[in-house]
Formats: structure tokens, sequence, C-alpha cells
């Protein structure tokens, strides 16, 4: 199957995810964002894959870092699951 799991730290954020490609859409998102989650969770629905995101960061200062990084994230749980 198609899967990957991907941790990310930073100073300002923590986001783990993981992805299967070839899931139903199935999701369980939770970030302190809630239109990241709205986001996160329609594309995973439309998309048929499933994702668990779990983010923190410092959204006192500003919210780009957690989307940032969940962005970030998300992109190497894609390329990790396609491989080659």
């Amino acid at each position: 199957m198609r899967k990957a799991h991907i941790t990310r730290q930073t100073r300002e954020t923590r986001i783990e995810l993981t992805l299967n490609l070839d899931g139903s859409g199935n999701y369980r998102v939770e970030t302190p964002i809630g239109f990241l989650t709205h986001m996160v969770e329609t594309l995973a629905r439309h998309g048929r894959f499933d994702i668990e995101l779990y983010a923190e960061g410092d959204v006192h200062v500003s919210h780009h870092h957690t989307v940032e990084d969940a962005g970030i994230v998300l992109g190497m749980a894609f390329l990790q699951a396609l491989g080659d």
C-alpha cells in the first residue's frame, strides 16, 4: 500500500501526519486553526485518501508557521507514499 508517516518538529511547531493513498476518505485532523482543519478534511474526503494530522504551533504569534509546516509535511508524505 502507498502509505507515509511524517513527523516535523521546529521551534515553532510540531506536526505529525499519517497518509494512506489507498484509503477511502477517512480522516482525523486536529489543528488549532479551524480553516486549516476544514481544508485538510475536505482534501481527504474528496481525494478518497485517509489522513491523520496532528498539528500544534505558536498560533498566538501567527498562524503562518503552523500552516506552512503542515503543508511541508503533507507534501513530504505524498512524495514518500508515491515513491519512485
